[in-house]
């Protein structure tokens, strides 16, 4: 299950990946996409944040900034960051604060195995924190066709 369009986001706050604390109230005024992805560099959550990197102009034109978050530390965020030439922010959730808070946390299926992991899941949220859009089929090669095409 993910939150409903229409809902209050909840608030966040979390560390990216340059070491800066970073809280959901810097974004009042301005659009949203957060998506959540299940771990830095590999080869699924690579294409999805190449994806909104190559097009991240495309959406700040429409006015929305761009926020990754994924469970992984804020080394990794960095390595991942760094290496795939990122132009926004990832989130370093170890805790889990901010996936839990979206319901982007739960029961997965993967080669006939079960386990718990982050779903991938995207939320756009307007300028006053309410939450516009919420895509819980996230195609990681058309992630920002996919909102883009909302809007």
């Amino acid at each position: 299950m993910a939150l409903k369009i229409g809902q209050s986001a909840p608030a966040w706050s979390g560390v990216n990946q340059h070491g800066e604390h970073i809280t959901s109230a810097q974004f009042k005024g301005k659009k949203v996409i957060l998506f959540f992805y299940p771990k830095a560099s590999t080869p699924g959550c690579t294409v999805e944040a190449c994806n909104f990197r190559d097009h991240y102009a495309d959406l700040a034109a429409k006015g929305f900034e761009v926020v990754g978050v994924s469970a992984d530390s804020v080394r990794l965020q960095s390595n991942f960051s760094t290496k795939q030439e990122l132009n926004y922010n990832l989130i370093a959730d170890e805790e889990k604060s901010i996936i839990l808070a979206f319901e982007a946390w739960g029961w997965k299926k993967f080669m006939g195995k079960e386990y718990e992991g982050i779903y991938r899941h995207t939320y756009v949220i307007d300028e006053e924190g309410v939450i516009e859009q919420v895509l819980e089929k996230v195609k990681t090669k058309e992630a920002t066709e996919q909102i883009l095409a909302l809007y």
